[in-house]
Parts: C-alpha cells; structure tokens; sequence
C-alpha cells in the first residue's frame, strides 16, 4: 500500500474551497483542519468529545489530552493546537453552545456520532470531490508532518507532535520535495 498523498499549499486550499461551497462547511472545514494543523489522526477526531475541545467555561483549550484509549497506539499523548486552529474552533464552539461536553465534538449529518472508519470515508469523498487524486485520511497528517520538517522542526519533536514512540516511523512521514532541497542547498 502506498502512503497518503502530502497536499501542496494549492491542493489544500483546493480542498478548502470545495468544502466552503457545500452543506456542513464549518463542521468539514474543522475536521480537516484537526488533520492538518494539529497533525491528529481520523480516529482521534472522531473520538472527540465537547470536554475534550473546551473546558468548562467554553473556551477552547490550547492543548487537548487524548485518553489512551482515543489513540491508536493505546498511548495517552498531549495535541498542541496552533492559535489559528483555537480561533477557528472558539468560533464554531460560540455558534453551537453545546451543553454536554461528553457529546461527540463532531456530528454526522444525521446528528450521530463518527466512527473512525465514517469519518474516514468522509474525508476519501471530500478529497475525490474536491479533484485531489490520491489524498486519503492520512494525508493531512502526512502533510502536517512534513511541513513541519521543512521548517526545521526535529525529528524527536514531530514524533512526540505525532504521537510516535519511534522517530522511524515518523521519518517515513516526511515527503522531500524539490523545494526542501533547494532550501537545504542553500545553506551551504
């Protein structure tokens, strides 16, 4: 099987657009961008809870704790949410006024819900619809990854980001690109 596609800056926007044209926009919009910004897996958002996201006051935690049983590893791991990411979930949080915080953070269309392997579908059909060819659930993950080591970032700090125990495994995740290459000459 090969890897999930890492989106470019034009096919993330691409999709982004797609999604802002179509019914849920917010909601989808919100998914992607867990995958995206804060690197998390399918599984894990749709594990979501309202608790998990805010905290008692409804403001939107920087940091959310996955519960060992919310991950796939069964490891218990932190998620570091960029500023950007908060804003745009105190937004979305603001408009649903959600009381119960064990409520699923994300919920289907017929209010129920995502199982991982839904939301998972949901993301394949967002992609396909959006024209992203090869891009699959995993590709915001794979895309956040190697973003983030075309920055600089090291490898024992995006496996931790990642939830990884082995830097192997995330080494497998970071895409060269042409542009990283070019960056890297430069520094001779």
């Amino acid at each position: 099987m090969s890897q999930a596609k890492t989106l470019t800056a034009d096919e993330f926007d691409q999709v982004l657009k797609f999604i802002a044209l179509r019914p849920l926009a917010r909601r989808n919009r919100l998914m992607l961008l867990f995958s995206f910004w804060a690197g998390m897996r399918v599984g894990e958002i749709a594990s979501l809870r309202v608790g998990d996201v805010v905290d008692s006051s409804g403001k939107v935690k920087a940091e959310i704790k996955l519960a060992a049983e919310q991950t796939k590893g069964q490891h218990a791991r932190t998620v570091f949410l960029p500023q950007k990411l908060r804003d745009e979930l105190q937004d979305y949080c603001d408009t649903r006024a959600v009381q119960d915080r064990k409520q699923s953070f994300f919920l289907t269309a017929g209010g129920k819900p995502f199982s991982a392997n839904v939301m998972t579908q949901h993301f394949y059909w967002l992609y396909k619809k959006a024209g992203i060819e090869g891009a699959s659930s995993h590709s915001g993950r794979r895309t956040f990854i190697t973003t983030l080591a075309s920055k600089g970032i090291g490898v024992r700090v995006l496996a931790s980001l990642a939830g990884h125990r082995s830097i192997a495994v995330t080494q497998r995740y970071i895409d060269v690109n042409d542009e990283m290459k070019r960056n890297a000459v430069e520094l001779v």
